[in-house]
């Protein structure tokens, strides 16, 4: 049947699925400075703690794709509620976890249920809205998107400073008891549904394919390339989403729907999202390094710095979503990439003095930016996707970009040490040319730890800079990429679905 939208669209239903993915997003984010506390505390090792981080990313991974299945055959309020119910159980256990194996499961029990609630929201919001009006839509959601995730290290740092890492749970659980109330009188079923059902083997496919390449490039930052599992886990990744996608091209209802690339534009905007992914790690993980290991400035004041840029982001995307509906989407990626590109070239000249003001400024700039293409080119390229493969795209869009980010973040961290390396190795021996033997033999022990430490730093520094130099490079592909982009109209449907608003 055609394509239909409600003729209004229901803003307080949407308004309790931005609460619970607003929660959902801040919560992933939220326990990263507490790590350190949570590992005093339970006495476990830096590699134990961190699968508190890591759990959640994969238990996500592997849901994520499976998210077009649960939306296309439950009902979106039942689906909403049994998630926001597994992530307030999720919070409580965690929120009285005894010992870290009990806090361990209640992550990956909130995992579990926050997984869907991105992609749902984004179909509620693409079934709800016409779609001349989805970039105002989907520029709301980008607040979700967007604040959230910044507010996390910030808001922890300065949580778990004055009340403990338990406070950030307990904080969580009345949003989401809240939510959940609302959603069980407030919400309705406005999503299509279609009597499919699960294939397992795509499902095991997916979750070795997502998962193994998640881990394997979250890992080589602090294993190593060289590293059987981080090597291992990739290929095994590889290896099993080359079978997933040969397996969902064969059947005609597939888990995970890979012909929606036939679409141009959406694949056009799959691929700029992507770029932009692996380019956006360059600030969310080089400038903190900088700033903390290289300034020695705290961890609090680190997040503070990227504070602004995400409140401008945030600002900035209910105002891009209308500036998508009126010109398109690639008249705005074409201004933001260039902003981005230029921002993050400057960001290639930090020096020892760079003043903390200063890269306040350009990191927000940078993020003004990334909100004029992120969200617009996501828009257009789900715009051209009948209603029937929403789910699929919703799915595709958020796999693509947390496969990405992992990826983006295990490329710079790579290119960082590497160029570290050959830089200090290069400073040590000028510097010791450039000493007299005599003089290098009275060093004090003091003072060559010092000139070390002086030589790291500046090694680093210039690491810093060079991954920058690499990421600039990449977003000018996302910037060239963007260059094609072309306003898009909805393809026809070409089977017949249900629709409940009861």
């Amino acid at each position: 049947m055609v394509e239909t939208h409600q003729n209004k669209p229901p803003y307080g239903m949407i308004a309790i699925l931005f609460i619970g993915a607003f929660v959902a997003i801040l919560n992933e984010t939220l326990l990263n400075v507490a790590l350190p506390s949570i590992m005093n505390e339970f006495e476990v090792s830096a590699t134990s703690v961190q699968w508190l981080t890591n759990g959640y990313m994969l238990i996500n991974g592997i849901l994520i794709p499976a998210s077009a299945f649960f939306i296309q055959r439950f009902k979106n309020k039942s689906l909403f509620i049994t998630a926001m119910t597994l992530f307030t159980i999720g919070t409580l256990l965690a929120s009285l976890a005894p010992i870290f194996e009990v806090l361990l499961v209640a992550r990956l029990i909130q995992a579990a249920g926050s997984a869907v609630m991105m992609p749902l929201l984004m179909n509620v919001m693409l079934t709800a809205f016409p779609i001349e009006k989805r970039g105002s839509a989907m520029g709301i959601f980008g607040l979700v998107m967007v604040v959230a995730p910044a507010l996390g290290p910030t808001l922890s740092g300065w949580i778990v400073e004055h009340y403990g890492w338990r406070m950030l749970f307990n904080i969580v659980l009345p949003l989401s008891v809240l939510t959940l109330v609302l959603a069980f009188f407030k919400l309705k079923n406005v999503t299509p549904q279609r009597d499919i059902k699960l294939d397992f083997l795509s499902l095991v496919l997916s979750s070795f394919a997502f998962g193994g390449l998640l881990y394997g490039f979250s890992s080589a930052g602090e294993k190593g390339w060289d590293s059987p599992v981080v090597y291992g886990t990739i290929i095994v990744g590889a290896v099993s989403l080359v079978v997933l996608i040969l397996r969902q091209l064969r059947m005609d209802d597939p888990m995970l729907e890979f012909r929606i690339f036939k679409y141009p534009m959406f694949a056009l905007s799959s691929a700029i999202s992507i770029v932009i992914s692996i380019a956006m790690f360059s600030g969310m993980i080089l400038i903190p390094i900088y700033i903390q290991t290289i300034r020695g400035i705290s961890p609090f004041e680190s997040g503070l710095l990227m504070l602004p840029g995400a409140l401008v982001m945030g600002l900035m995307s209910p105002i891009t979503g209308k500036l998508f509906d009126k010109y398109g989407a690639r008249v705005m990626a074409i201004i933001g990439l260039v902003i981005v590109v230029v921002t993050n070239y400057y960001f290639t000249q930090l020096d020892m003095d760079t003043t903390y003001a200063s890269i306040m400024i350009l990191f927000s700039i940078r993020s003004f930016g990334m909100s004029m293409t992120m969200m617009p080119v996501m828009t257009n390229g789900l715009n051209q996707l009948p209603m029937k493969d929403n789910p699929h795209g919703t799915a595709l869009n958020n796999t693509l970009q947390q496969v990405s980010g992992a990826i983006g973040s295990a490329l710079l961290i790579t290119v960082m040490n590497n160029r570290t390396q050959s830089k200090a190795e290069e400073l040590a021996a000028d510097a010791m040319a450039n000493v007299e033997p005599a003089t290098a033999a009275g060093l004090s022990e003091q003072a060559m730890a010092e000139m070390q430490t002086q030589i790291m730093n500046q090694a680093m520094l210039n690491g810093i800079n060079f991954s920058f130099l690499v990421s600039t490079f990449i977003i000018v592909i996302a910037l060239v990429l963007a260059f094609f982009i072309k306003r898009v109209v909805p393809a026809k449907e070409t089977v017949e679905v249900k629709a409940e608003t009861v």
